[in-house]
């Protein structure tokens, strides 16, 4: 008789996105009487508490936290290799470059079994942080098991160097449930056109063209507001950008927040305009909740936004056909609903978070030899 196994997800959180709800994805959707799914998280002096854990410890599960002393308190090691030998662990889950870097090397130190999942990787200009990337893609080489949320990302970690026999595609997959128990806002000017993002404001993101191809589309069209959900390194530089725009009385930044799916179901257009993605959640949320959906065509947008399917694509940095695009969708209701409908049924058929549960369950069940 296979025994229970003990996965401890263990992430280096930046906030509440895309790769954290994932992890509570995951771990809301396994089978518990198969998995016991801890989560360990590392809490650096500046941080506040953490919605991961707070939400985590919604589901009942256990959380724990590895104190850093700073940024790349390499201590930090010897404390994840004594909270996994304490609680028995058999599998360090890790999802970043830091907790892959820190996960691989307490688990090699620990005598148990690792899986790596790479959630995206990052174009960044700022020379620490493309060493400490590379630092992360070398760790990641050392995992039992790397498993990308996209094909992209597992071409990606091949050209990287990790051999295809360590490599394992678990298609990505988002809590379908979030979304339809989310009730739709009673909107204060229902006659406004509401473009949203949802996300981290990071480089990759590319939201300074988001902001120019609003900018150009309100100049045309003055009923219209460019909603911006999320935080990060850019934000204050975007702000600042966004208050030289005309068009800046309608472009709200609100953070971080809470009631994020309430809002998302209130936008009439999704618009993103990343160089760099996994498979975005915001998107598959997006998809989900019926809102149609606008976008550059890149690797892992485009395997869930089929132009013209279930959705619409614009090359990299073309921002006149994105903003072309961007009416169709906000002033032809029919077209839009066709793209909403069928990107829904394509996240319902094949991005559920039910499925790619039972698979990393497979993975773990393999990655012990009970299979």
């Amino acid at each position: 008789m296979n025994k229970k196994i003990n996965v401890l997800q263990f992430i280096c959180p930046t906030g509440f996105y895309g790769a954290e709800r994932w992890v509570l994805a995951l771990a809301k959707h396994l089978d518990t009487s198969e998995i016991n799914c801890e989560l360990a998280v590392t809490m650096e002096p500046e941080q506040q508490e953490l919605e991961l854990v707070k939400e985590y410890n919604k589901l009942g599960l256990p959380s724990h936290i590895v104190p850093m002393k700073n940024k790349f308190d390499l201590s930090a090691i010897n404390r994840l290799v004594g909270l996994v030998k304490k609680n028995n662990i058999h599998i360090i889950h890790t999802h970043g470059y830091k907790s892959d870097i820190i996960g691989v090397l307490a688990a090699k130190k620990a005598g148990i079994k690792c899986i790596v999942t790479p959630h995206g990787f990052e174009n960044a200009k700022d020379i620490k942080l493309r060493t400490f990337i590379w630092l992360g893609c070398q760790a990641m080489k050392f995992g039992h098991y790397v498993v990308p949320l996209s094909q992209q990302l597992l071409a990606d970690c091949k050209r990287m160097g990790v051999k295809s026999s360590k490599t394992v595609y678990i298609q990505n997959g988002v809590d379908l449930s979030e979304v339809e128990q989310t009730v739709f806002p009673v909107r204060e000017n229902p006659q406004e056109k509401r473009i949203g993002f949802v996300g981290q404001m990071i480089s990759r993101k590319n939201i300074f063209d988001l902001l120019d191809v609003f900018n150009s589309v309100h100049a045309k069209h003055p009923n219209t507001r460019l909603i911006l959900l999320g935080d990060g390194d850019a934000r204050i530089e975007l702000e600042k950008y966004a208050q030289t725009l005309k068009s800046h009385s309608h472009i709200e930044f609100l953070g971080f927040r809470d009631d994020r799916l309430s809002l998302l179901k209130s936008f009439d257009l999704f618009a993103m305009t990343s160089t760099l993605e996994g498979i975005p959640r915001c998107l598959m949320e997006a998809a989900a909740a019926n809102i149609p959906v606008a976008a550059y065509d890149i690797p892992g947008i485009d395997q869930i936004i089929k132009h013209n399917d279930t959705g619409l694509l614009a090359t990299l940095g073309d921002k006149k056909t994105l903003e072309a695009q961007w009416e169709i969708i906000l002033f032809n209701s029919k077209e839009a609903a066709r793209l909403a409908s069928n990107a829904k049924e394509y996240v319902y058929q094949h991005y559920s978070a039910n499925r790619m549960a039972e698979e990393y369950s497979s993975l773990f069940k393999t990655c012990l030899g009970q299979t």
